[in-house]
C-alpha cells in the first residue's frame, strides 16, 4: 500500500523521518534543512506520480522549535526543484522535548492527470538513480536522481508511469506496478530511503529521450 490516496479531487501524499537529525541521540546526523529537504521530496513524488499537482504541505514537526525553519527551508527547496509553488502550515510539539529528532510532512495536490495503462508488450522499464539509504544519501549525491529530471520525465508524453522507490525496494515496487520481476546491475532489494531512485515505464518510441535526459538510468529485463 502507498502512502497516497485519490479523493474528492485530491491526491494526498506523506512521508516521516525518525532518528535523523540534529540531536545527539539520532542514528543518523543531518542538518534539518536536509531532513525536511528529503521528507518533502518523497511526498512530492508521491503525488506527482499519482497524477497530482501540489499545492499545500503539512509539516508535522517533533524535533523542536528550533527546527522549523530548517526543515521549512529544505521542504522549499524540494518543491522549488519540482516546479511547485506550495503553501505550507503545521504544528511543532513545544510542550515535550524528544531525545530524538521526528517530523512529518503531508502534500497535497490537485488531481489534474490519470496514469496510463501500461502497454506491458511494448513498454521499456528503467531505473533512474541508485537506492541509497541512511549515511548514504549525504555520500553519494551524485547517484540520487534529481528531482528536476524525475518531474521532466513524469510530464513526457509516452512515459506510461513513474513511481518513486521506498524503502522496501526496486523488486517490490516493481511488482506493485506491472505484477512481473525483472533484474538490473543493481541492488533490486535495497531500501531506497528517500526515494533516492524511481521507475519509469515508457513506450518504445520515447526511450532514446529518457537516455538523453539522464545519465543514471538502468534499463530493467522483465521476466515473463
Amino acid at each position: 500500500m502507498r502512502d497516497v490516496i485519490r479523493t474528492n479531487g485530491l491526491i494526498i501524499a506523506a512521508d516521516n523521518s525518525g532518528s535523523i537529525g540534529e540531536k545527539e541521540q539520532d542514528a543518523v546526523q543531518a542538518p534539518y534543512e536536509v531532513v525536511g529537504y528529503f521528507s518533502a521530496r518523497v511526498a512530492l513524488m508521491e503525488c506527482i506520480a499519482a497524477g497530482g499537482e501540489p499545492f499545500a504541505v503539512v509539516l508535522q514537526n517533533f524535533s523542536g522549535e528550533a527546527a522549523w525553519k530548517s526543515l521549512y527551508k529544505g521542504i522549499q527547496k524540494a518543491a522549488a526543484e519540482l516546479g511547485c509553488e506550495l503553501e505550507l502550515t503545521g504544528s511543532t510539539e513545544s510542550n515535550f522535548t524528544m531525545q530524538q529528532s521526528a517530523s512529518g510532512v503531508v502534500v497535497i495536490g490537485r488531481h489534474v492527470r490519470d496514469t496510463d495503462r501500461i502497454e506491458q508488450g511494448r513498454a521499456k522499464f528503467g531505473i533512474i538513480g541508485k537506492p541509497l539509504v541512511g549515511s548514504e544519501v549525504m555520500a553519494h549525491p551524485n547517484d540520487i536522481a534529481p528531482l528536476s529530471v524525475f518531474r521532466q520525465i513524469a510530464h513526457m508524453n509516452g512515459v506510461y508511469a513513474v513511481l518513486p522507490v521506498g524503502s522496501k525496494g526496486i523488486a517490490y515496487e516493481l511488482m506493485q506496478l506491472t505484477g512481473r520481476s525483472g533484474h538490473c546491475e543493481l541492488d533490486m532489494t535495497k531500501s531506497a530511503g528517500p526515494s533516492t531512485c524511481f521507475i519509469a515505464a515508457v513506450n518504445e518510441e520515447v526511450y532514446k529521450q529518457i537516455e538523453e535526459v539522464t545519465d543514471q538510468l538502468y534499463w530493467l529485463k522483465m521476466h515473463e
